[in-house]
């Protein structure tokens, strides 16, 4: 387990955390420093269509093309994580996190962005932590913390993604892909 935070590493939600907005969530890191961290649930899609709240971006986004819940913090506003073209690292309104990976500003134009990303996903509202916050969850065993995979970002099927992201861990960290949800009943 990498226990270095910093955009691209992932949270995975371990048995010990109990709070709702985050049970079996796998958050993505979007940025890490000294005030805090933010991140946003990469296994909360929403039935609410793209389309229905953001018009034109409904037709760009990566399957479904729904809104993901991105965490309990302002829920109602939007962040577009998106995978870059080759070469496209430095078109309007993207700002590069890791590898082609990056926060696309959803006030662009889309014409400018068309050919310039090749995957988008929108997430309404965030998660966040504080100075400390989030490496004290993690000393508590909250969170476990894995690299990330462009492909976790970008997941067509979310429900299984926290499993399949442990399953490739090394050692006894794959095991907890195996726990089951109440353990006292196993």
């Amino acid at each position: 387990m990498s226990s270095e935070l910093r955009a691209g590493s992932l949270l995975l939600a371990s048995a010990e955390l109990l709070d709702p907005n985050f049970l079996d969530t796998v958050v993505l890191l979007l940025d890490v420093n000294d005030d805090g961290a933010l991140g946003v649930v990469l296994n909360r899609p929403t039935a609410l269509p793209v389309s229905e709240v953001l018009g034109e971006w409904g037709e760009v986004v990566e399957e479904p093309e729904v809104l993901f819940q991105g965490g309990p913090v302002a829920p109602d506003g939007a962040l577009a994580v998106a995978l870059a073209a080759p070469g496209g690292e430095n078109a309007a309104g993207f700002r590069p996190l890791w590898d082609r990976v990056g926060l696309l500003d959803l006030d662009t134009p889309r014409e400018l962005v068309v050919g310039s990303v090749d995957r988008l996903r929108i997430f309404a509202g965030y998660a966040g932590w504080g100075a400390g916050q989030l490496q004290g969850e993690i000393a508590e065993g909250a969170w476990f913390v894995v690299p990330g995979h462009v492909d976790d970002v970008f997941a067509g099927d979310t429900r299984d993604l926290r499993r399949r992201v442990l399953r490739r861990q090394p050692g006894d960290l794959a095991l907890q892909a195996t726990r089951p949800a109440d353990p006292e009943l196993n």
